[in-house]
């Protein structure tokens, strides 16, 4: 059992990671390259460092280039705890192997239908490579990945490309290296290798330029048309609506039929199942456009709510999924009826979240403990948790509530927080702006703690000179 209070933050900084994957036959060997540094501020558990690993076969541990021998460490199926580490900034290189090939978990990397695809979201890491693998340590990546040039002609990772090469030593095989200059937690981590098709358009405003790309089986190459549009309305909608640009070279994206989520905003790379972004425009119905446009919206939304900022622990998940999901109903309103889609949305509101919140499995947005975080994906986390942030729009009123968010960006940029963070700086981003009205901030956050639907009762009453609504 995880619980809330028992949260203490990690005891070291990992600012860099380097990891290095060679894809084989029967095994993909992976060597990770750490920069650690102890935190002062934190007590250093004795010299241990606690690292999670679930599935791996672990080979060898140097520290500053010196391998440490057996007894200074202890593995179990679930972690790894080295001993003895400096007080001072060191350099952690492990070099291990998992099998993809075997992977039923579908968490971490794994292969289906000839395509190696990862999913991280949201305890993945640990069955990839031996790291703490808690959404509040985050790093800055660099990926080399090696593999067979016809089978995995297409390499691709989080962040910029830096090079493409074939391998000296055997011609058969290339490499691909990315670079990811912004620190992300391990759970964005991403990678694909395969057999795909890319497709490019390039996106151009008075702000930026981007390289759009979208990998698909063969065969689906005609069905994007409509998330290029799409993807162009999300990032011109976040540039002028909450004037946030897009902080990579390119946006990646890819399209499979047997990814195992629906979709996942890895930085840089989101990763998506086919029937939620491909589409034939002339035989679609509206909804089912308007639904692919809003999943890439949201997916391309969490690159600043959820990515750049993201959650201290998963008891904040609503942090990210409540903030991006009320993101995405805003683009969609403005981009069609603000009306239906208010319609719409409360109509989901009350034929599912209200339902769940009245049976067995009713729980907060923000719950104070969980046995598997993977169950708290719930209606009550995205769409309850988007409309305690509308009710945060409608107290202050759209401008302020605004000057709200772009303070929460400003304080949080970097950096993993909590929805007690994000409400405060929405209040306090407000009053800087000459927000004057009192609330009581502390009494609001209860939304967060308290499981269950309100229930409100109206009763009217009116004559000829009196219209009465009591409350």
């Amino acid at each position: 059992m995880y619980r809330l209070q028992d949260y203490k933050p990690y005891p070291y900084l990992i600012s860099h990671i380097y990891l290095d994957f060679s894809i084989n036959d029967e095994f993909i060997e992976v060597v990770s390259t750490m920069n650690i540094e102890p935190k002062r501020e934190v007590e250093n558990n004795d010299n241990k460092l606690l690292l999670k690993g679930k599935d791996i076969n672990l080979i060898k541990i140097e520290i500053n280039k010196i391998e440490i021998p057996k007894e200074l460490f202890s593995l179990d199926k679930d972690s790894l705890v080295i001993n003895k580490v400096p007080l001072k900034p060191f350099i952690l290189k492990i070099k291990s192997r998992f099998n993809p090939y075997k992977n039923s978990s579908l968490e971490g990397i794994y292969e289906s239908s000839g395509i190696i695809t990862s999913q991280c979201e949201a305890e993945g890491f640990r069955r990839i490579c031996f790291h703490p693998d808690r959404p509040d340590v985050l790093s800055k990546y660099k990926v080399r990945i090696e593999a067979n040039r016809n089978k995995y002609p297409i390499l691709l990772s989080n962040g910029n490309k830096v090079s493409e090469n074939i391998c000296n030593n055997n011609p058969e095989r290339h490499e691909v290296i990315w670079l990811d200059p912004i620190p992300k937690p391990s759970y964005l981590f991403a990678l694909v290798a395969g057999n795909l098709i890319k497709l490019n358009e390039k996106y151009k405003s008075n702000v930026q330029d981007i390289d759009i790309n979208i990998f698909v089986e063969k065969g689906d190459e005609i069905y994007t048309k409509h998330a290029f549009i799409s993807i162009k309305k999300a990032i011109k909608w976040e540039e002028e609506e909450y004037k946030l640009k897009y902080d990579l070279k390119s946006f990646n994206i890819v399209a499979i039929r047997h990814f195992n989520m629906g979709a996942m905003e890895n930085k840089g790379l989101n990763i998506f199942n086919s029937k939620l972004i491909l589409a034939n425009s002339e035989i679609a119905t509206d909804d089912e456009l308007e639904r692919i446009e809003s999943v890439i919206a949201h997916e391309y939304f969490h690159n600043w709510t959820g990515n750049r900022i993201t959650c201290r622990d998963w008891f904040q998940l609503s942090l990210k999924e409540g903030l991006t999901v009320f993101r995405d109903q805003s683009f969609t309103s403005d981009l069609h009826s603000e009306t239906i889609k208010r319609i719409e949305d409360v109509s989901f509101l009350r034929s599912t979240q209200f339902k769940e919140d009245a049976g067995p499995t009713s729980h907060p947005v923000k719950p104070s403990e969980y046995i598997a975080i993977d169950n708290f994906y719930t209606t009550t986390i995205y769409e309850k948790g988007a409309e305690i942030i509308r009710m945060l729009q409608t107290l202050l009123g759209k401008k302020y509530f605004m000057d709200g968010i772009s303070n929460y960006i400003k304080q949080n940029d970097g950096k993993a927080t909590t929805t007690e963070n994000f409400v405060y700086s929405i209040f306090n981003g407000a009053e800087i702006n000459g927000y004057k009205n009192n609330i009581d901030i502390k009494q609001f956050t209860n939304w967060y703690y308290q499981n269950g639907t309100p229930h409100v009762k109206i009763k009217r009453n009116w004559d000829n000179k009196n219209k009465i609504l009591e409350i």
